[in-house]
């Protein structure tokens, strides 16, 4: 089975006929996508002007897509190296249960989904490193009452989505699929559609 190196390759390679190329782009997905595969591809195909299924066209917006997907995979990588190292020097300290972020990080290890999008259709429209970047910066940052990707306040619980977790909160303003650690208590109770609990008075 080819690697994600090996495909981006054969994207590239002008001796390959352009509908090998748009298939080796689309085989990258299969190693690395970040919206998951059918969203991150209609988010390539937007930005880069070419039809889902269109097997003629400028092998250079191939190329061009393919450097984008490559660069938000680098940033992601680079993060993966830092998680590992952290979670060595946590089991070195003793710390050997991980968190429930950590348990996410292991189902999307590699990158694929970590900004899962369950419609196809409804994704970020912005470069993908930066919406990784902004999703790495609000893993580091600790859980908030909003988007990680977006800043976005309208977080809807949703119990039929499509692929694993199957149900959780979902951005109504850019579409991903948040992670349940990422937001507050108070932030997963109003995307219940949950009163947030009052603190009992001690008065």
């Amino acid at each position: 089975m080819a690697g994600f190196r090996s495909l981006a390759r054969q994207v590239r390679d002008p001796g390959c006929d352009t509908a090998l190329r748009r298939y080796s782009l689309r085989k990258c997905l299969e190693r690395f996508a970040p919206y998951g595969h059918r969203a991150t591809w209609d988010h390539l195909c937007r930005r880069h002007r070419f039809g889902p299924e269109d097997r003629d066209l400028d092998p250079g917006r191939l190329v061009a897509a393919l450097e984008e997907l490559e660069e938000a995979r680098a940033v992601w990588l680079a993060y993966e190296e830092e998680f590992a190292a952290r979670r060595r020097r946590e089991k070195q300290d003793g710390l050997r249960r991980p968190g429930a972020l950590d348990d996410w990080h292991r189902r999307t290890w590699g990158g694929n989904g970590v900004a899962r999008c369950d419609d196809p259709e409804v994704h970020p429209s912005e470069p993908l490193a930066d919406v990784l970047r902004r999703l790495i910066a609000a893993l580091e940052s600790g859980p908030g009452e909003h988007c990680p990707v977006c800043a976005g306040l309208r977080i809807e619980w949703r119990p039929d989505l499509d692929d694993e977790p199957w149900f959780g909160p979902v951005c109504g303003d850019c579409g991903v699929v948040v992670p349940r650690a990422m937001l507050t208590s108070g932030a997963l109770a109003r995307a219940r559609g949950e009163a947030f609990p009052r603190l009992a008075s001690v008065a």
